[in-house]
């Protein structure tokens, strides 16, 4: 049943129940307004509530339906809210818990609303490229006003009823209900019965005292934030048109306004990035019914830059960490670190001294691994080399009671080994997190040939308690997210190698939308670390291709950050990337020795080649079971690599091209002397669904 129907006294009471969030899908709007229409009928029934049962009032639209004929059959959610707006008895919305999106809207067709304390309020639509499309827009400004209304729409962000109650003139909320919602709704409802006319928000004017002026300033603000974005403007500009017009044409207007954002290729990534997180969550076969074990306790094996931004997600979410050294001084650095960190953000307002306070309570540290047994998950965060992986999982295998998850932080090393390394396999299992850890939020949890089900299921309900995107990956070199970058990075060196300087290749990788190029992003995260991957590649891949640039960066000392210069030159004490003559001076020595006459290469030659080796390597991932999904690549690389949203991930971005035209262009790229041809092959996954006309969603 997705919504119930039942007579108190003379008040009809209609519970959306349409679990977990009473979503407004087919059934549950029909249900709804069949219950509108048995209360019309019934000469007992004075009046109307509408509530949801549960944990919402209602989150709006049904995810299952999006872009489905269902989300538009009859009745529709315009047609749901015309049904209540035009009920000939007062229609009360007892407000709680949650009322988002089209709940909103369909609480705004109500005569009156009354609300709980605490209830989220938002249209949240402009999150997925989207404005709301079912009078949000023209009813919200009428409600509430249309400042606070804008603010709302063109951030989509939650706002806490009781605030939205406080508003100057606010007509959103007729009452805040500080005891039992529904009992008070009723008796609301039972008390407004006989009341005419009946409110409407529709009826109300949408005024600003200034509007003019208003808007132009808002224009100017909002097209700065959103450059890259249509949906904000779009909003900003169906508001106007509820001050400007007649309630109908302003409805006719958000119409037009939605329909054009739903074509959109920045809302379609939008909407992907939205379904792929959640399906990031599942494992194919690991059923969500699968028994979680408990983790109350956690530990975490090195004090340094990682193991100290990992423990700060477990503190933050409340859970005891321990950290464990080697020496005291390491452990003190690590935990002033903690403690500066936190400061700031006290500092800033985003912390308040008691939670910082409460934080830092449950922060302990040792040097014996004895004093950790009794953690229920342990998480190694020493020196990438598989030597001294070794010795610490013997030691953690040795001193962990029975049933403790052991996880390794190791970005490139191979989990099977490590579980090797003890008695237990099945509790070994990948946790990467992204530096900074306490920032990044991206997961990899790498799951090992004998990693139990009922481990990675606790790690994925664990990532969701610590504000993580987790996404599952196969053991392999890499990964999924270091794998892929590996190839990019090689195409990047390739690009140096016939004519482009690092500041070009980054200044057109930036303007594409990442947050940063591959040359600053190098400079950032140690050129250094990149040189000890590659010689370990020359070894184990003999006939593979590098360019010998960043060799000859790292053999001058230039690491990047940390040492003042690297791809560029850094000011003492500060990050601005210069461009060094030096480097330049490099470059054009190491293209002699190569006899290579520089070229100049296009932006789009630049992007292409850079973002088809990550769909290429990607798509052998998929093929060798790596990764799940085409969209769990598009996750790794939204949330821990800084690819832009509004492009929605590598696999996402080549969908939109279309797949025969990638490959078209990788068949150019194969003729290039001075590139890798053997590289751009399609993966036979690519070159199949490209040949078939399909995509990778």
């Amino acid at each position: 049943m997705t919504a119930i129907y039942e007579v108190r006294g003379n008040v009809a009471v209609i519970s959306l129940s349409n679990p977990p969030v009473n979503g407004l899908g087919y059934e549950t709007r029909k249900a709804a307004a069949a219950g509108i229409a048995q209360a019309e009928n019934d000469a007992a029934v004075k009046a109307v509530v509408i509530t949801g049962a549960g944990k919402a009032f209602s989150g709006g639209a049904d995810i299952k339906e999006f872009g489905s004929p269902l989300a538009l059959a009859e009745p529709n959610l315009l047609s749901l809210i015309g049904v209540v707006e035009a009920c000939s008895k007062p229609v009360v919305a007892a407000i709680h818990s949650v009322c988002m999106g089209g709940g909103l809207e369909l609480a705004l067709g109500c005569h009156y609303r009354l609300v709980s304390p605490g209830a989220k309020i938002a249209l949240p639509e402009v999150k997925l490229g989207l404005l709301p499309g079912a009078g949000g827009t023209q009813r919200l400004p009428r409600a509430l006003g249309v400042e606070p209304a804008l603010n709302m729409i063109v951030s989509g962000e939650p706002v806490n009823a009781e605030l939205l109650a406080q508003v100057p003139g606010q007509k959103l909320f007729d009452r805040v209900v500080t005891g039992n919602l529904l009992e008070e709704a009723i008796a609301f409802a039972a008390e407004v019965a006989d009341k005419r006319p009946l409110p409407r928000v529709r009826d109300l004017k949408a005024r600003h005292a200034n509007p003019e002026a208003f808007f132009q300033f808002a224009r100017n603000t909002v097209g700065a934030m959103s450059k890259n974005f249509p949906a904000p403007l779009r909003c900003l500009e169906a508001v106007a048109a509820s001050v400007n017009m007649k309630f109908e044409d302003g409805i006719r207007a958000e119409r037009e306004g939605f329909a054009a954002l739903m074509v959109t290729p920045e809302s379609k990534a939008l909407r992907h990035a939205f379904f792929a997180e959640r399906a990031a969550s599942k494992i194919a076969d690991v059923p969500d019914s699968t028994p979680a074990r408990n983790i109350a306790k956690v530990a975490v094996i090195g004090a340094g830059t990682m193991g100290g931004g990992i423990s700060m997600n477990f503190l933050n979410a409340g859970i005891p960490v321990t950290i464990l050294e080697t020496k005291q001084e390491a452990l003190d650095r690590g935990v002033a670190t903690i403690k500066k960190n936190y400061e700031a953000q006290v500092k800033k307002g985003k912390l308040k001294q008691d939670k910082y306070e409460q934080r830092m309570a449950l922060l302990s540290t040792t040097l014996s691994y004895a004093e950790i047994g009794d953690a229920d998950l342990v998480i190694e965060a020493v020196f990438e080399e598989i030597g001294v992986k070794e010795a610490v999982f013997k030691q953690l295998d040795a001193v962990m009671k029975p049933g403790a998850i052991l996880a390794s932080n190791t970005s490139t090393l191979d989990v099977n080994k490590i579980a090797n390394f003890t008695k237990r396999p099945q509790d070994v299992v990948g946790m990467h997190f992204f530096s900074p850890a306490n920032v990044m939020k991206l997961l990899e949890v790498v799951r090992g040939a004998a990693t139990a089900k009922d481990v990675l299921a606790t790690v994925m309900q664990l990532a969701k308690k610590i504000r993580k995107t987790a996404v599952v990956s196969g053991v392999c070199d890499g990964f999924i997210g270091n794998r892929m970058i590996e190839q990019y990075s090689r195409q990047a060196g390739f690009l140096l190698d016939e004519g482009c300087s690092p500041a070009q290749v980054d200044r057109a990788a930036e303007k594409f939308g990442f947050a940063m190029g591959p040359f600053r992003m190098g400079d950032l995260a140690g050129n250094d670390i990149g040189w000890a991957i590659r010689k370990r590649r020359y070894q184990e891949k003999p006939g593979l291709r590098y360019s010998k640039s960043a060799d000859l960066l790292c053999a001058m000392g230039r690491y990047g950050q940390k040492t003042g210069a690297g791809w560029y030159d850094y000011a003492p004490g500060k990050r601005d990337a210069m461009p060094s003559e030096v480097v330049g001076q490099m470059l054009d020595k190491h293209r002699a020795a190569l006899g290579i006459t520089p070229r100049q290469i296009s932006d789009e030659e630049i992007v292409h080649r850079l973002v088809f080796s990550l769909v290429n390597e990607a798509a052998h991932l998929l093929e060798e079971g790596i990764a799940q999904r085409a969209s769990d690549v598009d996750m790794v690389y939204l949330t821990g690599y800084g690819f832009p949203l509004w492009r929605g991930g590598p696999m996402c971005y080549a969908d939109t091209l279309g797949l025969f035209n990638v490959v078209q262009a990788m068949k150019r790229f194969a003729k290039n002397p001075l590139d890798d041809a053997a590289f751009w092959q399609p993966a036979p996954l690519l070159a199949r669904l490209a040949a078939e006309g399909k995509s990778f969603s």
